[in-house]
């Protein structure tokens, strides 16, 4: 197992060769060769992952010795340089090699990465059968984002990382915009990929902050510095705050996440590995991994944990108006992120990371089981037409059903253990109004995904012509749905805290993670003494949120529709305006880009009408001028003679008195 780790590139480098085979010979390639290369070239990434992770276990120590290679046992990490990349300046200069960083955290995401994308990569094949243009590009895409992905885990260094992000980015901008012949398809594509820029400017402002501070780029030793104390605070808190902007556009997070709705003009299972598994998580492992940078200046995670909870609550209440089924779930994953970052922003790395995991399985799940929904009926994606499919697609019904009770929260999936141990970790570090904003967020997306659950599979079709002709899922995209079901429900015990552990040690996640979370990033990590009393209080209320949220759900659209409409009739202003998305993109629209509009058409007119008349007036002078040579330059020379003379009589005639 110890070659795998010398050989980390191989990971990153298995989906890149897919993608090269199918993008460069994909028009050559029997149709039904390309799904066996995209998916296995993905399955063998997987493979290696494991194994991979599997030797983190090992006995590292014996591995020093080997060239090219640095290793931490007790850290459990290890750095395989591959070459030498950027060097300028010599001693001194800027310096970067092109190296992979192996340690519990990256082996956990490159898990998530692989193994949920080889799901989503199954799944394509029955939802993409029909695409008659495309399939190779499809699959070719996919694999790049996978890679590209990897590659961001896996990077030792900020640059390295960087190719990664900005690969992802590039990845969204082409499968976001894949049916590009649609304006409103490429329009969205567009949109999330300018929006992703104005992050990414932040991250690169950032890491030059951070080599100016610590001189350099290298993971473990500008972190090394400042778990140490190396590294001013005010340096730190800037490259924290400017990294941080990266991770808020990637992950669209307030105010860069009005990319991520309209990304759902995708195909469906690109939808499901953007949330699920590559770009959106990138700001999160970004923000882990960066966490004892984070750490030194309190502001920086007081921002972070801000941020987050705002976009918690925020994103949950837009989600419980939308109609459209990828809508709803592409709010939640904006929510659900927010959760995310209050773990990191209030010390709780460990569950931030536990419920990107978990985050992971059942959304995966959900967007693939709306794929199915939508694959049945013809591409429709409004709930307001659905309803009554509980019958007519069973497995669907199921899968969707335990997804929905792993987001809400609901003992024992998944979510429950993740999304409490964030709570947990904002309660017991004394942050009480974050911890409020949470318990909030946690009823709102009960009711928003049940909401979701009643109006497509329960009570009578509303459009019987379409529900008549609904169907199950081919095989080949039921069982990824229900592999995913499972994780959703039993992934979460990997992490079972203390409190019902009877007095045993069942969090494998945090045991797992500890190495990889240096002392002053895990400090705040369940930072206050409340004693087991206070934990079951907290996941009672947490429980209790989830389950009110499903009983408003339950009684609106299943027993007491009359209270939906007097509530609906009384909050219209307010349902109106979360239905409408708080007009944000109107607000965008007036105060950023129309003003930029037009000061782009004014540079136009000056353009036009100033520098471009300037220069057709010169060249205008010159023609004229060009008419009045041509009188002289005839080519005879009995002309030119005569010139001669006529100039010489009227020098002498100026010149004699």
């Amino acid at each position: 197992m110890s070659a795998v780790l010398r050989h980390l590139w191989l990971i990153p480098l298995l989906p890149f060769a897919g993608a090269a085979v199918l993008g460069f010979g994909g028009r050559r390639l029997d149709r039904r060769a390309i799904p066996w290369i995209a998916c296995g070239s993905v399955a063998a990434a997987f493979a290696l992952s494991c194994l991979a992770a599997r030797a983190l276990t090992g006995d590292l120590a014996a591995l020093a010795a080997r060239p090219n290679l640095s290793v931490d046992p007790a850290a459990r990490r290890v750095v395989a340089q591959l070459a030498e990349w950027i060097v300028v300046g010599g001693a001194g200069g800027v310096a970067a090699a092109w190296s992979f960083l192996l340690d519990p955290l990256s082996a956990l995401m490159i898990l998530v990465v692989t193994g949920v994308g080889l799901l989503i990569h199954l799944f394509s094949v029955g939802y993409m059968a029909e695409e008659e243009r495309g399939y190779a590009r499809y699959f070719c895409f996919l694999n790049l984002f996978t890679g590209m992905m990897l590659l961001l885990v896996l990077g030792a260094s900020l640059p390295v990382l960087f190719v990664g992000w900005e690969g992802v980015g590039l990845c969204s901008y082409l499968l976001i915009g894949f049916f590009y012949t649609e304006d409103w398809c490429a329009d969205a594509g567009r949109k999330a990929f300018i929006v992703n820029r104005i992050g990414d400017a932040g991250f690169l402002l950032g890491a030059l902050t951070i080599w100016a501070a610590a001189g350099s780029f290298d993971l473990g030793s500008f972190l090394g510095q400042a778990a140490a104390g190396r590294v001013a605070s005010e340096a730190a808190l800037a490259g924290s705050l400017l990294l941080f902007a990266g991770a808020v556009g990637k992950s669209a997070q307030i105010p860069l996440y009005v990319w991520l709705p309209d990304a759902m003009a995708g195909p469906t299972p690109v939808s499901a590995l953007i949330h699920a598994a590559t770009m959106v998580t990138a700001g999160v492992y970004l923000v882990v991994r960066m966490g004892v940078l984070f750490a030194v200046h309190p502001l920086a995670l007081g921002v972070v944990t801000g941020i987050g909870a705002a976009t918690a609550v925020y994103a949950a209440t837009i989600g419980c108006a939308q109609t459209d089924i990828k809508k709803v779930l592409a709010y939640s994953t904006i929510s659900q992120l927010g959760y995310m970052f209050v773990g990191a922003g209030v010390g709780a790395f460990t569950a931030a990371i536990f419920h990107l995991m978990t985050h992971a399985f059942f959304k995966a799940l959900l967007f693939l089981g709306a794929g199915c929904v939508i694959h049945a009926l013809g591409g429709v994606q409004e709930m307001g037409r659905m309803g009554g499919l509980r019958e007519r697609l069973p497995i669907t019904y199921a899968c969707m059903m335990a997804g929905g009770l792993a987001i809400a929260g609901v003992v024992p999936f998944a979510g429950f253990f993740s999304k409490d141990e964030i709570l947990w970790g904002a309660w017991s570090g004394g942050h009480r109004v974050v911890w409020f904003v949470l318990l909030v967020g946690a009823g709102l997306t009960a009711f928003y995904i049940f909401r979701l659950i009643y109006l497509v599979f329960h009570g009578e079709p509303r459009d019987a012509g379409l529900a008549a002709h609904a169907h199950e899922a081919p095989r080949v995209m039921a069982w990824p749905l229900m592999t995913l079901g499972i994780l959703a429900l039993a992934g979460g015990w990997i992490g079972v805290p203390g409190i019902l552990s009877l007095g045993g040690d069942w969090n494998r996640i945090g045991r797992w993670l500890a190495p990889a979370l240096p002392p002053a990033a895990r400090a705040g990590e369940h930072g206050g003494a409340h004693g087991p009393l206070g934990e079951l209080l907290a996941m009672a209320l947490g429980l209790a949120a989830a389950g009110a949220g499903i009983g408003l759900a339950w009684a609106f659209y299943e027993t007491r529709p009359r209270w939906r409409q007097e509530w609906a009739r009384r909050m219209a202003p307010l349902v109106r305006l979360a239905g409408e998305r708080y007009r944000v993109d109107e607000l965008y629209e007036r105060i950023i880009l129309g003003p930029y509009a037009r000061a782009c058409r004014s540079l136009r007119t000056f353009d036009e009408r100033g520098v471009d008349a300037t220069v057709n007036a010169l060249a205008w002078t010159v023609d004229v001028l060009s008419h009045f040579g041509r009188f002289i330059q005839t080519g005879f020379v009995r002309n030119y003679a005569l010139f001669l003379l006529i100039g010489a009589v009227l020098i002498l005639y100026w010149v004699l008195p």
